[in-house]
């Protein structure tokens, strides 16, 4: 198995006709990712290299069964993106864009978690969701990723590469890599990722990649050590950054004595869960760990 996408994800991207959303959305397509659909309000009835454009995402999903979608569109209109998504039944929302303001997010994400019917946001500000060999929704290179036992969470895009790229490396495969992105108000946190983890029956072990500011590392320490029997090895970003100062995400920022690296490493490692100093050690403990 997988988790949020595989072969019978049915893909369609809000902004497919834009540049950015052109060019990952064929990439993904490349990749093997089954590409029904493009959304781009006043552009119905044309295509982009043989995929349709709608102009809704509820015209899109009735004529092509997309069960997931993309967002690439500009941060003022990606919130109203994602609701339409969520309210033309879309299974899994996948927001790449980056820059979408923090009281958009807020009434985005009270609205799905408030909803009839349950649907998965992941991001915004994030790289996307890939299960190698199977489908890949975002902006992951799927070129250094192998298909194995191995589930990947993380709030950094560049580190999810990385620490893929290291695991390939030594050989060890993943089942799926979710990133859920780095601003204050994510769709999906830690603890979101961590159940449906637990629930799969590919993975047998999971590498959750953190970084400074709030509490999400802290909070999925807590709910490890309460309900997973699937092994978990850390890595958390910024044990140098100084606080009070934002270091690339929004939500990367230190406020006092909260949400330091040094303060998540210890909740981390008190619930059991191994810590590693840098990416190439994540894939030595995995490797030992399996």
């Amino acid at each position: 198995m997988a988790i949020l996408i595989g072969n019978d994800t049915r893909l369609l991207v809000q902004g497919l006709t834009g540049r950015e959303g052109s060019f990952h959305g064929l990439r993904n397509k490349k990749y093997g990712t089954n590409l029904v659909a493009g959304v781009t309000p006043g552009k119905g009835g044309s295509d982009v290299e043989g995929v349709p454009i709608f102009d809704t995402v509820r015209e899109a999903t009735t004529a092509t069964g997309a069960n997931t979608s993309m967002v690439f569109v500009p941060p003022p209109v990606a919130a109203d993106a994602i609701l339409e998504s969520h309210d033309a039944g879309i299974e899994v929302i996948i927001a790449i864009t980056e820059g979408i303001p923090a009281m958009d997010m807020a009434r985005t994400v009270t609205h799905l978690r408030r909803g009839q019917r349950a649907a998965a946001l992941i991001g915004p500000n994030c790289p996307g969701v890939i299960s190698p060999g199977k489908a890949n929704v975002g902006i992951i290179p799927g070129e250094v990723c192998t298909e194995g036992p191995v589930g990947l969470v993380s709030r950094s895009g560049t580190l999810t590469y990385q620490i893929v790229y290291e695991l390939t490396q030594e050989g060890i495969g993943q089942s799926t890599c979710v990133g859920v992105g780095g601003d204050p108000i994510p769709g999906s946190d830690f603890i979101d990722v961590l159940e449906r983890f637990e629930k799969d029956d590919l993975t047998k072990l999971v590498v959750l990649v953190g970084e400074i500011g709030g509490d999400a590392e802290e909070r999925a320490a807590a709910w490890v050590k309460e309900n997973m029997r699937t092994p978990v090895v850390a890595y958390i970003a910024g044990f140098t950054a100084p606080p009070g100062k934002r270091m690339g995400h929004a939500g990367a920022i230190v406020s006092g004595s909260q949400g330091t690296a040094a303060a998540k490493k210890e909740a981390l490692e008190a619930a059991g869960i191994r810590v590693a100093t840098n990416p190439t050690e994540v894939s030595a403990i995995v490797g030992e760990l399996l």
